[in-house]
C-alpha cells in the first residue's frame, strides 16, 4: 500500500482536498483496488455505472453519494456504503470530503446485515463486551477482508504477523499498537498500516474500535 508504514498517520489529513478539485490517488493496486479520494466542498463526480460492487468509506468532512433515481444518503466521517452493481451512482459534497475506495473485483461475500445503497456507521456494527473482543466481517474474498473489531478495556490481540498488508481505521476509543517493537497509541479518526509480515499487537488502553482492511495481493 502507498501509504506510511509502522506510524500512526491521517489519511484525512494527508489528501486534505483542493480547492475546487477533485483528487484520487491510488493506494493499492490490484483486484480489490483500494483509492483514496478528496473532494472540495461543492464538487461533483457524476454518476457512472460499476459493474462490481464498491464500498465507500468517508474518513473526513461528508459526502452525498445519489443515483438517477435519488440519493443514498449522507455518509459522514466513519460511515459507510455499498454500492450496487450497474446502477449508475455519484458523489457530491457541499462541505469537502475525503473517502476510500475498496472495489471487490472477485466473488465476495457481505455480511447479510449489509444492503447494498444502504449507509451504516461501523462502529455500530459491533457491541462492545465485558472482557471481550468482538469482530464482525462486513466482505471479504479470498484475496481481502474487511472488519470492523470492539475491545474491550484491557483485551488485545497477541503479537503475530499479519500475511499481508492491512491498514487500520480508528473508529472510537483509544488503542495501543505495537509494532515492530515499537508502541503507538491510536484514537478515532487515525489510521495506521501493517507492512506483510511486521509483528505487531493491538491492545485497548481504554474501550476501543477499529476496522481493518486486509489484502493479500502483492
Amino acid at each position: 500500500m502507498k501509504v506510511k508504514v509502522g506510524e500512526v498517520f491521517s489519511l484525512a489529513g494527508d489528501h486534505a482536498p483542493l480547492p475546487g478539485c477533485t483528487i484520487s490517488k491510488e493506494i493499492h493496486s490490484g483486484e480489490n483496488a483500494v483509492i483514496c479520494f478528496s473532494m472540495a466542498k461543492d464538487t461533483d463526480i457524476s454518476a457512472e455505472l460499476y459493474p462490481c460492487h464498491k464500498l465507500l468509506l468517508a474518513v473526513g468532512g461528508s459526502l452525498e453519494v445519489y443515483s438517477g433515481s435519488g440519493s443514498f444518503g449522507q455518509v459522514r466521517s466513519g460511515e459507510a456504503v455499498i454500492t450496487p452493481v450497474s446502477v449508475p451512482v455519484g458523489m457530491r459534497t457541499r462541505e469537502g470530503a475525503v473517502y476510500i475506495e475498496i472495489a471487490v473485483r472477485r466473488k465476495n461475500r457481505m455480511n447479510e446485515t449489509i444492503k447494498a445503497g444502504e449507509v451504516f456507521n461501523l462502529a455500530d456494527k459491533v457491541p462492545y463486551a465485558e472482557g471481550q473482543i468482538v469482530n464482525m466481517d462486513i466482505m471479504h474474498n479470498d484475496k481481502m477482508k474487511f472488519v470492523v473489531m470492539a475491545f474491550d478495556e484491557g483485551t488485545g490481540l497477541s503479537e503475530h504477523a499479519a500475511p499481508g498488508e492491512a491498514l487500520i481505521f480508528a473508529l472510537d476509543g483509544e488503542g495501543v499498537i505495537g509494532y515492530e517493537g515499537k508502541e503507538h497509541v491510536i484514537k478515532a479518526g487515525e489510521n495506521f498500516h501493517f507492512a506483510k509480515g511486521g509483528l505487531h499487537f493491538v491492545k485497548a488502553a481504554k474501550r476501543f474500535k477499529m476496522a481493518l482492511l486486509l489484502t493479500l495481493e502483492a
